[in-house]
């Protein structure tokens, strides 16, 4: 028997037996019937041991086989054990193997997130990039001063861009370490506006856009940095949509529970098909621009979250698109 070979299993025995000749040894002196029925009932207490010792190592060998299973891939389920401690044993390997492999593809699913990524990342400065070299290459053999400036303005103009793309996805990375320290304090609507369209007036200005603010005595708190980032990247996006001769709207209103600003522009609103993706990273829904890279309402609103806020799009009724900033009472 390969049992016998459990150096545990053959020490037990060992001992069953020496305390057996023991009593049946004592029970002598008594009477030999006495001798004989200690020894059978040593007998089959010790058969009866033995017994419920290899069912348990035969448990124990199927558990170790499905752990091996387990660890070589093979999706095997942990059978139950009714009840007993080698029950609650395999009950709480289930529940880590659950977790483990739960770990596992939560890895798997972040690094095809981080793999796609890292591909839009290359996308998105190989083309500025491209559009740099081929603009060198032109410059270097223009003569004509008009063109020359031409040339330079839009080297400068995808250098910008790199610059943009560099530093947006610099402080996606901070706030996804959650090295971000925002510094709240009070402000009013007016001023937090006002510093997030403060490099947004030219650019209106040159597509002949009206921007219109109502934003009255609202307060909140909030890190002023941060928080005109976030409603500087929306506000951006709006202004980028929204045709020449359009109007680009913030309002502004306070409740006890928290304050609401509202950007709202003219444009072509927003294809109900991107509405579901509009904040993830690198999406570029149907009416995004060519510059577009899809990353300024997604830092925009893990901005907003990360300060007790949240961000909503959806379309106006009357045409355009509306984004909505809730920043609640309470901690920031």
């Amino acid at each position: 028997m390969k049992d016998l070979k459990n150096p545990e299993l053959k020490r037990e025995l060992l001992i069953c037996a020496a305390a057996g000749l023991v009593l049946a040894g004592l029970g002598l002196l008594i009477s030999p019937l006495c001798a004989l029925l200690v020894l059978g009932a040593g007998l089959v207490l010790t058969g009866l041991h033995v017994w419920f010792v290899r069912r348990r190592y035969r448990e124990i060998a199927a558990l170790s086989r499905s752990l091996d299973r387990i660890l070589h891939g093979q999706d095997q389920l942990l059978e139950d054990n009714a009840e007993g401690e080698l029950a609650i044993l395999r009950s709480e390997i289930a529940k880590m193997t659950l977790r483990l492999k739960e770990s596992s593809d939560r890895l798997s699913d972040e690094k095809l997130e981080l793999a796609g990524a890292l591909a839009d990342i290359s996308h998105q400065l190989r083309t500025p990039l491209t559009s740099m070299n081929l603009t060198l290459s032109l410059l270097a053999g223009e003569e004509d001063e008009t063109k020359r400036l031409r040339l330079t303005r839009e080297l400068k103009r995808s250098l910008e861009r790199i610059d943009w793309l560099v530093e947006t996805l610099l402080k996606l990375s901070k706030l996804d370490a959650g090295v971000v320290r925002f510094e709240p304090e009070p402000l009013t609507a007016a001023e937090l506006t006002e510093r997030a369209v403060r490099n947004l007036r030219i650019p209106m200005e040159l597509k002949g856009q009206e921007l219109i603010l109502d934003l009255g005595g609202a307060a909140l708190t909030a890190d002023p940095a941060w928080t005109a980032e976030a409603l500087g990247n929306v506000v951006k996006n709006c202004v980028e949509h929204t045709p020449e001769g359009g109007t680009v709207t913030v309002t502004a209103r306070q409740t006890p529970i928290f304050t609401e600003i509202c950007v709202t522009d003219t444009g072509p609103g927003i294809d109900p098909e991107d509405l579901p993706r509009l904040f993830e990273r690198f999406y570029r829904g149907k009416n995004a621009g060519e510059h577009s890279v899809g990353i300024g309402l997604a830092l925009a609103r893990q901005i907003a979250a990360a300060q007790n806020g949240t961000l909503q799009a959806a379309n106006r009724p009357e045409g355009g698109a509306k984004f909505t900033f809730r920043f609640y009472v309470g901690a920031v």
